[in-house]
């Protein structure tokens, strides 16, 4: 091979380290490709992975098997992650695992058939697969499966020294933790301590005397997007969780709530593409062209709609060819300005931002926007439109069907995403196409409506 490996300086994954790790696994060298590897963060070897082909991974991961761990495991797309998982010999499986905590287990079990959830909890010591089997027993998508249950805890009544001695006496504490969460005997917190505070204070200061305001808790079968919205509101570090008699089960830990903070926001940008919120590039042909298909069906319902608007003033159109011709400036400048509204409503509306109590305001506001963007661009393309077909009443026309498409497009653009909540429906889900057709039907209509009044 023509590339050294002190070419390859910075431990990171760029297109010459991937060339090289696929060299490596092309030679059937182990030593030189766990060399290429090793240095590596788990989120890089997790991208590599997701990046080469299912032949290359497959070979890499014959070659390479002691060098998965549970942080790369934790890292991996779920598809990918089956794939890597059936490949691990148990022994290997189990060291992966278990040096990860409950929260990133759970994540990693939740999507996996029940063989293969069965093999991986028989790789867990008993006491961590007792505590992730209570993780699984809570609802999909709650606060229950996104808690880790290693919490640091002290009793309310202890002093700062009390709680340092205990830390360090203790065998295992959580990889990461912020907060030293107080109970009561019952073991209902009351309050949590930064380890910053506990460090900067005196053996003697009791712990209830330097608890921090941003306290809360949040119940185990609370909806994790809740408790994104918790994180992100209150600025919080991290969050007890209780059960239903307001007993500490867990913690929530900030990486997990921004996770779930992004996931939200990639499966809103997928919804409102009309793509499937799982899609991901290692999907087969089959699962993309599946995954994205219905709502292409429905986009076709309601292009036929349009359609129909359009064919009803067919003759119109046959008298006036320029009419044809100014037809799609209308649809594209309505559909635009129905996205940009769309958009800021789902987004208000997925942020709360967007409430019954400022809904009027907001509708008052967008029609506004939409009313003198109207105005602006229906008198620019009237102008244009005069001095290209030297029709003045077409250019009066086209004009006022602009203003027209524009307070359609906002008053959809925002009243549709809303109306679609209202029913339970995710708006980031079902909101283009609709508003699509509201501004299509409405600009056609008002265009050769407008044309067919005045012009013929």
């Amino acid at each position: 091979m023509a590339e050294d490996m002190a070419d390859i300086i910075e431990d990171v994954l760029d297109a010459r380290r991937v060339e090289a790790i696929q060299d490596a696994v092309d030679a059937q060298d182990a030593q030189r490709l766990d060399s290429l590897l090793d240095p590596l963060h788990a989120a890089d070897i997790a991208d590599l992975l997701e990046q080469i082909s299912p032949t290359v991974r497959r070979e890499l991961l014959r070659l390479w098997p002691e060098g998965i761990d549970g942080d790369i495991l934790s890292e991996l797309e779920e598809g990918i992650r089956e794939e890597v998982i059936e490949s691990l010999s148990p022994d290997v499986l189990a060291e992966a695992v278990r040096t990860l905590d409950t929260d990133d287990v759970v994540d990693i079990l939740e999507d996996m058939e029940a063989a293969d959830q069965d093999r991986l909890l028989g790789a867990l010591d008993k006491a961590d697969r007792v505590a992730v089997e209570q993780a699984l027993a809570y609802p999909e998508y709650s606060a229950g499966r996104l808690m880790q249950r290693e919490v640091v805890v002290a009793p309310e009544d202890w002093n700062v020294g009390q709680a340092i001695d205990y830390m360090r006496s203790v065998e295992t504490l959580p990889d990461q933790f912020y907060h030293v969460i107080l109970v009561d005997p019952r073991m209902k917190p009351r309050g949590y301590v930064t380890l910053g505070r506990v460090l900067s204070s005196r053996r003697d200061v009791l712990l209830h005397d330097i608890v921090e305001d941003s306290f809360r808790t949040i119940e185990a079968h609370e909806p994790e997007a809740d408790v994104a919205y918790i994180f992100n509101h209150y600025h919080l570090i991290s969050c007890a969780v209780v059960d239903a008699h307001d007993r500490l089960v867990g913690v929530i830990t900030i990486d997990d709530a921004m996770n779930v903070l992004d996931e939200e926001h990639e499966e809103d940008m997928l919804r409102m593409a009309g793509v499937d919120d799982e899609a991901s590039l290692s999907d087969t042909v089959i699962e993309a062209a599946k995954g994205r298909a219905v709502w292409l069906f429905v986009n076709l319902l309601t292009a036929i709609l349009a359609s129909l608007v359009i064919s009803a003033f067919a003759e119109t159109i046959n008298q006036m060819v320029a009419l044809a011709v100014l037809m799609p400036i209308v649809a594209s400048m309505g559909g635009n300005a129905g996205t940009q509204t769309m958009t800021v409503a789902v987004r208000a509306l997925a942020t709360r931002d967007l409430t019954s109590q400022n809904a009027l305001r907001v509708i008052w506001r967008e029609a506004a926007v939409g009313a003198i963007n109207g105005c602006i661009f229906g008198l620019l393309m009237a102008l244009i439109a005069g001095w290209w077909f030297g029709i003045p009443m077409l250019a009066v026309v086209i004009g006022v069907a602009m203003v027209l498409t524009h307070i359609a497009a906002a008053a959809g653009g925002i009243l549709i995403p809303m109306g679609l909540q209202r029913f339970g429906v995710d708006p980031a889900l079902a909101s283009g196409p609709f508003v699509t057709t509201v501004t299509d039907v409405v600009g056609f209509f008002a265009f050769l409506g407008l044309a067919s009044w005045a012009l013929l």
